[in-house]
């Protein structure tokens, strides 16, 4: 079943999602107060891209070079396509993480404007297992504050999942793809094909 996110959800994920992924690995703090310091940085920089007045396709190809460039692609295609991915080709695996890449832009990027008069607040950064989690109030206008937890993994320094308000994104994306994967009869090409266009 597809899960339908809320508005405050997929407004929240924009951010977060942006956020996150601009984290790069060399930076990596090893104490709370670095990383906190990072984060705080990095809301400045992502708020100057909201607020520069781009166009939404111009937002989205500046998110898309963010994530290719700091997220944990091979990682997050790989669950959300899950036990599927046993059975497909390097060819198709390949051909799904540039697919999936390019509609996490999309889907998250469009977001984007709606945070324009917003703002996200720090409220600590902690060491858990093999990653840091930062935890996060983001406020926009008109809505009610809400909870973001980053998860950053220790040794690849890149973003690999969040929470929003209790929402994790990964499990999130791994049920649409699923979804998307039963309504084509588990037809990888057609899935793959499919996704390239959605967001």
């Amino acid at each position: 079943m597809t899960h339908h996110f809320t508005r405050r959800q997929l407004l929240g994920s924009a951010l977060s999602l942006a956020l996150i992924a601009a984290l790069p690995g060399a930076a990596l703090s090893a104490t709370e107060a670095e990383a906190r310091g990072l984060v705080d940085r990095l809301v400045a920089d992502i708020n100057a891209v909201i607020t520069a007045g781009k166009s939404e396709a111009a937002m989205i190809a500046d998110f898309e070079r963010i994530f290719i460039t700091y997220a944990d692609m091979p990682y997050i295609a790989a669950y959300a396509l899950g036990a599927d991915g046993r059975r497909a080709s390097p060819a198709q695996k390949k051909a799904f993480s540039a697919a999936f890449q390019g509609y996490v832009a999309r889907k998250y990027g469009k977001q984007f404007r709606k945070f324009i008069g917003g703002r996200i607040e720090v409220n600590g950064a902690s060491k858990v297992k093999n990653a840091y989690q930062v935890s996060t109030t983001a406020y926009l206008r008109g809505q009610s504050p809400f909870e973001v937890t980053f998860f950053v993994g220790e040794k690849s320094g890149r973003f690999y999942n969040m929470y929003i308000e209790g929402v994790n994104m990964l499990l999130t994306e791994r049920t649409e793809i699923g979804a998307m994967l039963d309504r084509r009869r588990g037809d990888l090409d057609a899935m793959i094909r499919d996704l390239a266009q959605a967001g």
